[in-house]
């Protein structure tokens, strides 16, 4: 003779969904999803601006004042907007120039203005200082080459009076992570710089 054994589930959990005898009632419970959403609608706004912080940021526990830090903490504290032409020189010389360029560490390249000799006609201009980088001859983009090759292009510009642009900051600034896109970088040069004044 033969047993037959008959098992009877009350409840069984199928991929994580519950299936619930026909007698009992699901549970819509969303374990504590919504807790505290009421208290963050009603809460007064914290001491920052009213307008820039939502019940949302209060519920979430989110800090207005916190994510404003993280963004000042990421701009370099010496940043200069390499793509604002305001921050870029430009002057007609007429060669000897009295320019001494020296090159920058090979990880930025390009060369900067050194220093201005004496009653040279860049000194007598008063608009170069020690520390402009050597961006344009002419339109010709000269940032990044290496010494001879910078230099070359006013070497062999065949006008006696050269325009040359440069810009007012340091290597890291232009060349680094910060520096100007090339699409910006090419415009601006075929447009010969700023104008000199």
């Amino acid at each position: 003779m033969k047993t037959s054994t008959i098992v009877l589930l009350t409840t069984a959990t199928v991929s994580g969904f519950s299936v619930q005898p026909n007698n009992v009632r699901p549970s819509t419970s969303l374990n504590g999803l919504f807790d505290g959403v009421k208290d963050a609608f009603s809460a007064p706004p914290s001491e920052i601006d009213s307008e820039r912080e939502t019940p949302i940021d209060r519920w979430m526990g989110w800090s207005v004042v916190a994510q404003e830090q993280e963004v000042d903490a990421a701009t370099p504290s010496d940043f200069l907007d390499s793509m604002d032409a305001s921050n870029y020189v430009s002057v007609e010389l007429t060669k000897p120039m009295g320019i001494i360029f020296e090159e920058n560490d090979a990880e930025f390249g390009g060369i900067f203005v050194q220093s201005l000799k004496e009653g040279g006609a860049a000194e007598e201009s008063g608009k170069l200082k020690s520390g402009d980088q050597l961006v344009i001859v002419g339109t010709k983009n000269v940032s990044g080459l290496d010494f001879d090759d910078a230099l070359g292009a006013i070497i062999d510009a065949p006008e006696e009076k050269v325009k040359i642009t440069l810009f007012r900051g340091t290597g890291k600034q232009f060349y680094g992570p910060t520096g100007p896109s090339k699409e910006w970088l090419a415009e601006f040069c075929t447009k010969g710089g700023v104008e000199s004044s």
